[in-house]
């Protein structure tokens, strides 16, 4: 079993049960990446993680990119990790401040990578990356921890984004039966 899942298990992220995903799916599961995250061993190792996948990148991103309010604890120690800027995606403009979907600074023309608590349909990522090019970035990568496999690797791949976890619900799955 990976060090992740076994990290989630104990961190009581995985729950059993009848639950209503972000995407509306029904779920028999749910892995709430966002408990694991506030427990600082495994937000250690989620991060020491994501940056040997960004170690691997020919191309370091300028920004971490993360969505809230999943994303940014683990947006927020990756970008301390690797002292690369962070960019905050909001679900949505507020209407009032800068009424602006993004926190924090960059240039356009610099890309980001997006970093991700769960996956599902890709929606929200989407979402987020569409905010972020019309910001005048470039993103051609997600890095999530737990990928659902609802269709989200599909549904980015369709839009010229990879996306890379760190397990799969299918893994998760398998292990709760091991």
């Amino acid at each position: 079993m990976s060090d992740i899942i076994q990290l989630l298990k104990d961190s009581g992220a995985i729950k059993f049960g009848d639950f209503i995903l972000a995407s509306g799916k029904e779920s028999k599961y749910y892995i709430d990446v966002k408990l694991a995250a506030t427990k600082p061993r495994v937000l250690s190792e989620i991060y020491q993680h994501i940056e040997e996948i960004i170690d691997t990148f020919r191309k370091q991103p300028d920004y971490i990119a993360c969505v809230e309010l999943g994303g940014v604890p683990i947006g927020t120690m990756v970008s301390y990790g690797t002292a690369l800027p962070l960019i905050i995606v909001r679900k949505a403009a507020k209407d009032h401040g800068t009424k602006s979907r993004l926190i924090g600074d960059f240039e356009k023309g610099g890309t980001a990578v997006l970093v991700e608590d769960v996956t599902t349909t890709g929606g929200s990522s989407l979402s987020a990356i569409k905010a972020l090019k019309d910001a005048g970035l470039q993103v051609d990568r997600v890095i999530t921890v737990v990928d659902r496999q609802e269709g989200s690797e599909e549904a980015m791949s369709g839009a010229g984004i990879k996306l890379i976890s760190l397990t799969t619900a299918k893994e998760i799955l398998e292990a709760q039966h091991e």
